[in-house]
């Protein structure tokens, strides 16, 4: 998620609870009872959202580390077929030597 997107959202539940908190008196709750009524789904929003990041850093599911991810596969490709390549185009000898030092040290 975006700061952008994180900055709509908060935007979004913000106006909804003026228009809630604007409405309550003319369906016949009284102030009090709105405030209280606000509050308590603004704390409950917090909670839900400290909950779903807690559970997403835990189970490694963060924006960052799914990026890294996915850019590490990649790269690996990449970094495979060019040394693939490289192997390919060595004379026959040289891909056995190579394979040889290889088996030799670990």
């Amino acid at each position: 998620m975006t700061k952008g997107k994180v900055v709509q959202i908060g935007f979004f539940f913000s106006l909804l609870g003026l228009i809630s908190y604007q409405l309550a008196p003319k369906i016949g709750i009284d102030n009090f009872t709105a405030s209280t009524i606000s509050s308590c789904i603004l704390f409950l929003i917090v909670i839900t959202w400290v909950s779903s990041y807690v559970y997403r850093v835990i189970n490694g599911e963060m924006t960052f580390m799914e990026q890294r991810k996915r850019y590490r596969k990649e790269y690996e490709k990449v970094f495979n077929d060019k040394l693939e390549t490289k192997f390919n185009a060595l004379a026959k000898e040289e891909q056995e030597k190579l394979m040889e030092d290889l088996e030799k040290n670990p």
